[in-house]
């Protein structure tokens, strides 16, 4: 029997990513319903009271695990002057678009770092899951976890995160590769490694006694295929799940993700502060130049780029909207939740034999 599948009773080694600001409780529900393990993210809801009656909400939908996942990120210390020649390059962009900037920039997401009532709620709740990205929790946030009794993950990038999370205590890891959409899980955002999934789950496996997940570039049933025969006991889907109904994504975002040939995907730091994959828009293409002053820290240069992503919908330009997007999005589908998992599991099978 799959480790994974077997401590949490799931039919499938597959997890629905978080994906802050795309995932739902619905679609956490379907795929744990499914048979796979759904996700959701605490810190879109940015509030402890929030995550409380979402958590109680999920309970109520569903007896089957579901992860929450939070942001560990170092907090960035104030920077007036440093946010301000940021705000100062991203003016004429705003003005183009007949507009101002933030008058002044914070934080976004706060980190669960410094969080005591965030961590007051999960260890009320008890989820059976817990994941942390962009780094860890503090060791007293680690050992209130662990009384809980839930599965701690850790999104690692690289092998010495994966040696620090094993060190600190952590059930299992999360090796994410470069290929992800979205953004990546590195402790350090100026550090940035750009090891492919399969290479990274590849140098972990032999030199960690935790179970191993793989995530980035997963798409269909050989992709986790490939996966477990590199060692990991799982695989992570984020790109493939935004197609499906149940998630937030956006009328245009899901036309982007079908589109055929595919869209390009690239990193940049210039929307949020910290390394992301996306679709290419102009907030890439013009924004991300040569000479440009240093972005502002995550998460509070991710205040200008979600304002800037807010004034080009008002005003009617779509080619700055944030799609976040990995590698593989060429291969997205459109299905209800539910029917992706077994989809990727009938793939798996298939592969396998």
């Amino acid at each position: 029997m799959n480790p994974f599948c077997e401590r949490l009773g799931l039919l499938y080694p597959i997890i629905q990513a978080p994906m802050a600001g795309v995932s739902t409780p619905a679609l956490a529900v379907a795929v744990s319903e499914a048979g796979a393990l759904g996700s959701l993210a605490a810190a879109a809801l940015n509030q402890p009271e929030a995550l409380a009656q979402q958590l109680a909400a999920l309970a109520a939908a569903t007896s089957r695990p579901i992860n929450v996942n939070v942001f560990c990120h170092q907090p960035s210390p104030a920077d007036l002057e440093h946010d301000a020649q940021w705000l100062a390059y991203l003016q004429p962009y705003f003005a183009a678009l007949h507009t101002m900037p933030p008058a002044q920039l914070q934080e976004v997401y706060p980190s669960f770092r410094t969080d005591d009532a965030l961590l007051a709620v999960l260890v009320q709740a008890q989820p059976q899951v817990i994941s942390f990205h962009f780094g860890l929790p503090t060791p007293a946030q680690l050992a209130a976890l662990r009384q809980t009794g839930a599965l701690l993950l850790a999104c690692v990038t690289s092998p010495a995160e994966a040696q620090a999370a094993e060190a600190a205590g952590v059930d299992m890891l999360v090796a994410q590769g470069v290929e992800a959409g979205g953004h990546r899980g590195t402790f350090d955002p100026t550090f940035e490694p750009n090891i492919t999934t399969l290479d990274l789950t590849r140098q972990i496996v032999p030199h960690s006694r935790l179970p191993v997940i793989a995530a980035g570039g997963l798409m269909d049933g050989a992709d986790l295929a490939a996966a477990l025969r590199a060692g990991a006991v799982a695989g992570q889907f984020g790109t493939a799940f935004v197609a499906c109904p149940e998630s937030a994504a956006s009328a245009a975002y899901r036309a982007a993700l079908l589109h055929q040939p595919p869209l390009p995907t690239a990193l940049t730091d210039v929307i949020s502060g910290r390394p992301a994959r996306g679709l290419v828009n102009r907030f890439m293409e013009d924004v991300d130049q040569p000479g440009r002053p240093p972005v502002a820290a995550y998460s509070r240069a991710y205040q200008a780029g979600k304002a800037l992503v807010a004034a080009a919908q008002q005003a009617g330009e779509s080619g700055f909207a944030v799609q976040w997007a990995g590698t593989g999005v060429g291969r997205a589908r459109a299905l209800p939740a539910a029917e992706l998992v077994r989809t990727l599991a009938a793939e798996l099978h298939q592969a396998m034999a």
